[in-house]
C-alpha cells in the first residue's frame, strides 16, 4: 500500500537511553523575520536564541511551540509555530534539544532500512498557520556518509511504512558532527 505523503517536520518519539523528552526554552528576537513552525529544525544564535535553520546547518534541535504576548490583543499567547516578524519582547520558545532524542520524519522519495545508519539533511522549511506544523522532510537524495539527521530504523506506523514506495516515515537521530550540544566550538 502506498504511504501517506503528509510530511510533518520532525516529531519526537522516544529517548535513546529510555528517559524523558523534554523541551528547554530558547528566546526569539522581536521582529524576527521567518516563521518558524512546531516539528520544523533551529540553530542557535548568539545571546541564548534561536532562528530557524536551513539544509546543512549545524541543527540545536526541533521547535516545538512558543509563548509571546500578543502585540494586537496584549494576550498571553501559546502557538504551535511562531508567526514571522512579530513584535514582542518576550517570545520564548520550546525546543527540543536533547540529542538523544529519536524523532520520526517523513522521507521525501524512497527510504529503505538499507539507508539505516546513513546521514541526510532535512529539506524544506514551510508550514502551516493553521495547525502550525512544519513540512519539513528528510532529503532522501541527501544520503551520505555525514548529514544533520542519522537513520536509525524505518516508522511501524502502518500508513507510511512501506519502504517500496515514497514517503516512508523514519526514525532518526542528529549527526554527532551537526548537532550544537555535540560539538567543540562555541558561539561568540
Amino acid at each position: 500500500m502506498a504511504n501517506k505523503d503528509a510530511a510533518f517536520g520532525f516529531r519526537p518519539v522516544r529517548h535513546l537511553s529510555g528517559g524523558l523528552i523534554r523541551t528547554n526554552e530558547y528566546k526569539i528576537a522581536a521582529n524576527y523575520g521567518t516563521a518558524i513552525y512546531q516539528g520544523q529544525c533551529v540553530i542557535a544564535v548568539t545571546a541564548g536564541g534561536i532562528e530557524a535553520a536551513a539544509a546543512g546547518n549545524v541543527v540545536l534541535g526541533v521547535f516545538g511551540g512558543c509563548f509571546y504576548t500578543d502585540p494586537t490583543t496584549s494576550k498571553p499567547t501559546f502557538s504551535n509555530h511562531y508567526p514571522a516578524s512579530t513584535n514582542a519582547s518576550d517570545i520564548v520558545a520550546q525546543v527540543y534539544d536533547d540529542p538523544r532524542i529519536v524523532f520520526e520524519v517523513q522521507h521525501d522519495g524512497t527510504g529503505t532500512a538499507a539507508m539505516n545508519f546513513g546521514g541526510f539533511d532535512f529539506t524544506g522549511t514551510g508550514g502551516s498557520s493553521l495547525s502550525g506544523r512544519s513540512t519539513q522532510e528528510i532529503g532522501t537524495s541527501t544520503l551520505a556518509t555525514t548529514g544533520q539527521w542519522k537513520q536509525i530504523g524505518i516508522s511501524k506506523d502502518p500508513s507510511n511504512s512501506d519502504t517500496s514506495t515514497a514517503n516512508v516515515n523514519a526514525y532518526v537521530v542528529p549527526s554527532q558532527d551537526l548537532h550544537f550540544f555535540l560539538q567543540a566550538a562555541t558561539l561568540a
